[in-house]
């Protein structure tokens, strides 16, 4: 794993879903995971939400990753840096999910909007917002890249 192992827990789905090509999982099975509409800003990075969501990007699990991380963007303020930041992640997770779909136009286009919104979170709330530092972030992001690899078996 390319992020650092403490921030992340080692469950993971049986499966990593792709519209078209697997099953879809249970319904509810990320309920567990997501955060309650009433949570408090400051609480969203050391939410189960924020570490699964980000585990499961940082895995391949792209679909996954926004299922678990729109909880946290539904409950976000408005105009919020950690909302911004938030979007832009799951913007990155859909992007790998677009690379895996062997839609790469939508991909790229995914990864510019991910690219604008984070910049966007980290000029309205400091370098790290929601605890991811640059360094994290471009860690997740080469992830992403990895999955529009040529040679990457979709």
């Amino acid at each position: 794993m390319l992020v650092e192992r403490e921030i992340f827990a080692d469950w993971r789905p049986p499966y990593a879903y792709v519209p078209g090509r697997s099953p879809r999982h249970a319904e509810n099975l990320f309920d567990r995971f997501k955060v309650d509409a009433n949570i408090d800003d400051d609480q969203f990075s050391s939410s189960n939400a924020w570490r699964f969501g980000l585990a499961f990007l940082n895995d391949g699990y792209f679909w996954e990753s926004h299922e678990v991380l729109e909880s946290i963007w539904l409950a976000a303020a408005q105009n919020s840096a950690q909302k911004c930041m938030v979007q832009g992640i799951i913007q990155l997770a859909n992007a790998g999910l677009k690379f895996k779909m062997k839609q790469d136009d939508a991909g790229n286009r995914l990864l510019i909007m991910a690219d604008g919104l984070i910049e966007e979170a980290s000029r309205r709330g400091g370098l790290a917002v929601l605890g991811l530092s640059a360094a994290n972030i471009s860690i997740l992001r080469a992830v992403v890249e990895t999955i529009r690899m040529p040679d990457y078996a979709k």
